[in-house]
């Protein structure tokens, strides 16, 4: 199931993609006679409903009404959370190649992690996944780009065992871990303040039920900036794979339902090119995720005037 947040006219609600349409799950039950709950008007609330929530979705596609399905291109697609209720976690280094090409950037020896690299991006940092990127000279001149499988969790749990870990997990969406590099590699540790511009988290366009997903080790990333090929490698590549990050993040915190994570970037990143590429006003990035879609973000200048 391809579950997106949609705006259609002044109204944000929640609906399954299928087939070029959305089918709005509020107005669907408001058809059938029923008011519809918040868990179907609200993602972080339908996460939070688990089982119940997947199943009430399901029963009302069956018999679904015609008047609740919208022209897919005739909405505004937010967010999948367009406000999570934490901090997104995110794994640094975590593919071997884009280990070893930021270490050789900044000078330092290569030497792969030995354990997972954790920070997190601010909950102001998420955008919308065919929004408009904002750009800020005063603020920073080396926007870079890191295309990344996001993994949404469905179900809480504290020192979750590997081997359970993705029972634990709702659902998959692509991210693109938009970064400051100059504010990042400034003296001291500036990785949260260089990962939290506003707005610099695309996500989207929807996130696909784990169950779609038949393994998370197995999908192909690829990221264009203006048409080309910048980054292209597969999720199989990771350093530690999901059900790793899961155990590692939950022996120290409780994973809670809607906690977003995403798990990396491969090789290919502007800053580690010879010479540096930067994004500028006016480029158009394109990230995508086998099996769950793509973002389509122009980067715009907000200093201007």
């Amino acid at each position: 199931m391809r579950l997106a947040t949609f705006r259609d006219g002044a109204s944000t609600r929640i609906g399954v993609v299928r087939d070029g349409d959305i089918v709005d799950l509020a107005r669907a039950a408001t058809l059938t006679g029923e008011e519809p709950p918040l868990e179907l008007r609200d993602m972080l609330a339908f996460i939070d409903g688990g089982a119940s929530a997947l199943g009430r979705a399901r029963a009302l596609l069956e018999g679904m009404p015609a008047q609740a399905a919208l022209p897919l291109h005739d909405v505004e697609l937010l967010a999948p959370i367009p406000r999570p209720r934490k901090n997104v976690f995110c794994l640094g280094r975590n593919y071997a190649e884009h280990a070893a090409e930021s270490l050789k950037a900044i000078g330092q020896e290569v030497q792969l992690p030995a354990y997972p690299n954790v920070f997190t991006k601010a909950v102001t940092s998420v955008n919308g996944p065919f929004a408009d990127i904002p750009y800020d000279a005063r603020v920073s001149e080396q926007l870079d780009w890191e295309v990344e499988l996001a993994v949404i969790i469905g179900r809480a749990g504290r020192h979750i065992a590997r081997e359970d870990a993705l029972a634990h997990v709702f659902g998959y969406s692509v991210l693109n871990d938009l970064t400051a590099r100059d504010i990042q590699n400034a003296a001291g540790i500036q990785w949260f303040q260089g990962k939290s511009l506003d707005g610099c988290c695309p996500l989207g366009p929807w996130i696909v039920t784990a169950d779609e997903i038949a393994d998370p080790q197995r999908l192909r990333l690829t990221l264009r900036v203006n048409g080309e090929l910048k980054q292209d490698d597969t999720t199989e590549h990771m350093l530690f794979d999901v059900a790793t990050i899961i155990a590692t993040l939950s022996r120290v915190l409780t994973l809670e339902p809607g906690d977003i994570i995403a798990t990396g970037t491969p090789a290919g990143v502007g800053f580690a090119r010879t010479p540096p590429e930067f994004l500028h006003p006016g480029d158009v990035i394109e990230s995508a995720v086998e099996g769950i879609g793509s973002l389509r973000n122009r980067v715009v200048d907000v200093a201007r005037g």
